[in-house]
């Protein structure tokens, strides 16, 4: 059962348990007292006649309630159902996320999604009780408050950062949600070690959360001179849209997720927040994903030995699809040197805190030089070479905001690319949790390993039974195969590799 479709007894029993399960997926509005809270909130249940519950913050904003300032449900994960989803609303939320609204307006983000600004905006408000506006608000909100309570920037640059347009905006819009002013929403955090004008964040998970096998999958995959990772933490240099960015994700002593971010300037602050959150699948579901798998007695063992089964995505479309096309027949230690490679000739360097680093090539500068540099069959090199041209010239347009259908079949229309590359994308630039691999060699040996069928067709027959969460049945069957076993060992990257994939048809 989703959550759109909870009753409104199964949602009140939910917050009279207190589950914290639900929290980020719904908010619970009290017309007793005019605030809305988390699922999961500590205070007396209020009776069922005083709850309205809503799908989004925003929608309860919108209906005139202010959040919780005991529970703050501001500051929980998101909602897995806008990746679980993939109808309009959640790619809208997908975007917004993003900060589409913030730099194109309602107009951009119509665009994108292939309808008129009207038109969405009632579409959003009838599915989510409010309008693009209204929901890049909450997020601007969300952001702000993340920002007053775990860093010491100036209240000025708070608002700047959270993509608010002016300080009167940014001060109105903290009264409304949080019916405080910004400088006593900051007052009521907790005390900790904040060095000033550092950007280190703490980033809300639900647990379980298989930290082991996120930072060994970034580390095995990692691109020199862009990416680096160890047991613990991972780090790569970025283009956003002021410029570029680095970041590192780790996990501290306590277990807890943080974000260090060192960025051109603070208005990408909130899109990076969004993109690290998808790359490391934060808002996703662990109990609902594992329950649903380990209910089959061939995957229970599985689950049991990685509860809370992360999916890597992807941090920025285009780069995705080239590491895909590049990495799709050859180990993963063989991509690593061929993409080490095109960065070191095509890349772009830059200077950070922690050294200097480089900036993994655009579209442009492969589909100008990539023949130049890449090697090994020339029809591959034309494939990726010619998506790289797709890429920079505007007629192949990649983005999380993407129709998973319409994406799969642009994708398959390309010279080169074969349904493994174009659902490997799917799943990792949408974060589609319904994806199957059947012709992938790790999986199916992951596959024949746990006892259910490895060849293709049997697979994909067996698979339904799991839907909708083929991704996480994916990563698995990769983790339960012999030769990914190094992603979750304390080794250096290149003792990782990947068998070879099936050939495109």
């Amino acid at each position: 059962m989703t959550i759109a479709d909870m009753t409104f007894d199964e949602r009140y029993r939910a917050i009279d348990a207190r589950d914290t399960r639900f929290d980020g997926q719904f908010v619970t509005a009290v017309r007793s007292t005019g605030i809305y809270c988390r699922p999961s909130c500590p205070a007396r249940t209020p009776k069922p006649a005083n709850v309205t519950f809503y799908p989004t913050s925003a929608a309860a904003h919108e209906a005139g309630y202010r959040a919780c300032r005991r529970c703050l449900p501001e500051a929980t994960p998101g909602s897995p159902q806008w990746n679980l989803r993939g109808d309009l609303a959640a790619r809208a939320m997908r975007l917004i996320a993003d900060g589409v609204v913030d730099r194109e307006g309602v107009p951009g983000l119509a665009a994108r999604l292939g309808y008129s600004a009207r038109h969405l905006t009632r579409l959003l408000t009838g599915e989510l009780g409010a309008g693009p506006l209204a929901l890049a608000r909450a997020h601007r909100a969300h952001t702000a408050r993340i920002l007053l309570v775990e860093t010491d920037l100036p209240i000025a640059d708070v608002a700047f950062a959270a993509g608010f347009r002016s300080i009167r905006q940014f001060n109105e819009t903290i009264g409304d949600v949080f019916a405080l002013p910004p400088g006593q929403l900051r007052a009521r955090r907790g005390h900790g070690t904040r060095a000033p004008g550092r950007i280190d964040l703490a980033l809300p998970v639900r647990e379980p959360f298989d930290a082991v096998g996120l930072f060994g999958w970034m580390r095995a995959h990692a691109v020199p001179g862009v990416e680096a990772g160890d047991e613990r933490s991972f780090a790569r240099v970025v283009r956003m849209p002021s410029g570029p960015a680095r970041f590192e994700v780790r996990q501290d002593a306590a277990g807890r997720v943080r974000l260090r971010a060192e960025l051109s300037a603070l208005t990408d602050l909130s899109p990076l927040i969004a993109r690290v959150r998808r790359l490391f699948d934060l808002d996703a579901d662990p109990v609902a994903v594992d329950e649903a798998l380990a209910a089959h007695p061939e995957l229970a063992p599985l689950v049991a030995r990685i509860p809370g089964v992360r999916l890597p995505a992807a941090f920025d479309a285009d780069e995705m699809l080239i590491r895909a096309m590049i990495g799709q027949q050859i180990s993963v230690a063989s991509a690593r040197t061929v993409m080490g490679r095109l960065t070191a000739q095509l890349g772009e360097p830059v200077e950070t805190d922690a050294g200097p680093a480089m900036l993994f090539p655009t579209p442009a500068a492969i589909a100008e030089r990539g023949a130049e540099v890449l090697r090994g069959p020339g029809a591959r090199i034309r494939a990726i070479v010619g998506a790289a041209t797709a890429l920079a010239d505007g007629s192949l347009r990649l983005s999380p905001g993407d129709d998973t259908d319409d994406q799969r079949a642009a994708l398959l229309a390309l010279p080169g690319i074969g349904p493994w590359t174009a659902d490997y994308v799917r799943m990792r630039v949408l974060g589609d949790p319904d994806i199957l691999l059947p012709g992938d060699v790790a999986a199916r040996a992951g596959a024949a390993a746990a006892g259910i069928p490895s060849e293709p067709a049997p697979l994909v027959a067996w698979s339904a039974r799991v839907a909708p969460w083929r991704s996480y049945l994916m990563a698995h069957l990769w983790y339960a195969a012999p030769v990914t076993q190094a992603w979750r060992a304390a080794s250096p990257p290149q003792a990782a590799s990947r068998p070879q994939r099936k050939a495109r048809p």
